[in-house]
């Protein structure tokens, strides 16, 4: 696996890059957001590691520029701030995992191991179009359309999409989503999953008037179609 670490901290950097070496990865770093920026734009990498506070850059402004650039690669966050709203604003800008400082290596390692599957068992899914009415996303070019007009969502908010889409019909409670689309096997007490309903729902219905996400009240969301 080929991993970025944006990191300004020389010793956390160092500690990071030691331990994945150790594990069998390939590392490059970045000790700044322009420098950071210029690597995730212009090399090919498995996974990011992203530091949220940078000098002449921060994180989140990186990993929003990746994404609006079309740049699916998965990003772990890590930062000293750990309250709710900054953990889900980390999630809101495109990351993938937020990862709070102090942390352990194993537990950074296994979140890193759990992207980059995640991200291989997507490339190689046989089915590449999912649909319910007249939306529709692609798996291969990461294109989510409803009656043909183009939807920008982010990084997060395709994983829920499309994990939806491939229980269409079901309900789909929010362990299930915490575990699938979180990789959380127990509920943090966050409105994280409402956020990313909220924002997915403002996007995919925006100019329509059949709404495609419904509430179960008590038992979670479902799309039909």
């Amino acid at each position: 696996m080929r991993i970025l670490v944006i990191e300004d901290d020389q010793k956390v950097s160092s500690y990071i890059s030691k331990g994945m070496k150790e594990a069998g990865h390939t590392v490059d770093t970045a000790d700044n957001g322009k420098d950071g920026l210029f690597l995730a734009t212009t090399e090919n990498y498995d996974v990011m590691i992203v530091d949220r506070m940078l000098p002449e850059l921060d994180g989140l402004t990186i990993i929003k520029t990746i994404r609006g650039a079309g740049n699916s690669t998965p990003a772990l966050i890590l930062s000293a701030l750990g309250e709710v709203d900054d953990r889900v604003e980390g999630l809101r800008s495109g990351g993938d995992d937020y990862l709070i400082k102090p942390f352990a290596f194993a537990e950074l390692l296994a979140r890193i191991e759990i992207l980059s599957r995640r991200r291989d068992n997507t490339g190689s899914n046989q089915q590449t179009m999912l649909s319910a009415g007249n939306l529709e996303l692609n798996l291969l070019s990461r294109k989510v359309t409803r009656d043909g007009i183009s939807i920008e969502l982010q990084s997060r908010e395709f994983r829920l999409l499309e994990y939806m889409l491939k229980h269409k019909g079901q309900v789909v409670t929010r362990t299930m989503l915490l575990e699938h689309v979180w990789d959380y096997h127990f509920d943090p007490q966050t409105n994280v999953i409402d956020v990313h309903i909220s924002r997915l729902r403002s996007k995919i219905d925006k100019g329509f008037d059949i709404k495609m996400i419904r509430t179960v009240r008590g038992a979670g969301y479902i799309i039909e179609g």
